[in-house]
């Protein structure tokens, strides 16, 4: 498999896809563009019809996923290689949460959602919510693992922030007297994955939030594949403008 993304420091999909991945042990080739360069456009243009990241190729032979079988070599030849996929050699995905539903169908056996029923409705339902919604978080917020700022947030970003310390609150409340691993539903969820990018702007930003709530950001921020995905960020040097929101602390 062949994992396109964008910076790790800015680009809040790209860690979701990322994250699905690594997580749950899968081999995967990574492919990085900078965001919103010449190079960024154009290499995508062959790939996604979206021009965004993360995107997921999937190569498939014969009817059998081939695990890492995608040749190195440019992204543009691999996506000329790709152009009988409608014949079902490849799979090409644009989309994190279609990403994670993908890796989940056909490499998990649906074990990234809870396996009991209701669970996993609201586990969806919260994913969902935090793939379309918090509109005013992820613009006054944008993801900046590098940096620790401080900003003003407006009455609607506010709202938001007090919309996730509920869902993370309420869901570290119902697991206090189980035996698990401290995620949202015990278990590591594709739940996780989509707020994972928020514990980033939480620390950057210097959100404060309630004591259950602290406790789900510290157990995401400690996870192995977390602070891999920051000790790249660290080491990025390229900068983009329209994400350095607030002041420097």
């Amino acid at each position: 498999m062949k994992l396109i993304i964008g910076n790790k420091n800015y680009s809040s999909w790209s860690l979701r896809g990322w994250l699905m991945l690594a997580k749950n042990g899968l081999e995967f080739e990574v492919v990085q563009f900078p965001l919103f360069t010449k190079r960024f456009y154009e290499e995508l243009s062959v790939i996604s019809p979206a021009l965004k990241v993360p995107v997921l190729i999937d190569q498939i032979q014969d009817g059998l996923i081939k695990h890492g079988q995608i040749k190195s070599g440019s992204v543009k030849s691999v996506q000329k290689q790709s152009a009988t996929r409608a014949k079902g050699q490849d799979t090409v995905i644009w989309d994190s949460l279609a990403i994670c539903e993908y890796i989940n169908e056909q490499y998990l056996s649906g074990s990234a959602w809870p396996q009991i029923i209701q669970e996993r409705a609201k586990a969806r339902s919260i994913a969902a919510e935090m793939h379309s919604g918090f509109s005013a978080l992820r613009n006054e917020m944008p993801m900046n693992c590098r940096a620790k700022r401080t900003l003003a947030l407006s009455e609607s970003a506010l709202k938001d922030v007090a919309r996730i310390d509920q869902i993370w609150s309420e869901q570290m409340s119902y697991n206090i007297n189980k035996a698990d691993d401290g995620w949202l539903f015990g278990k590591w969820s594709i739940a996780d994955c989509m707020f994972a990018p928020v514990v980033f702007r939480f620390v950057t930003y210097g959100v404060k939030v309630s004591p259950l709530a602290e406790q789900y950001m510290q157990r995401a921020l400690a996870s192995t594949e977390m602070q891999q995905w920051l000790a790249d960020a660290l080491t990025e040097t390229d900068i983009v403008e329209e994400d350095e929101a607030g002041i420097a602390l």
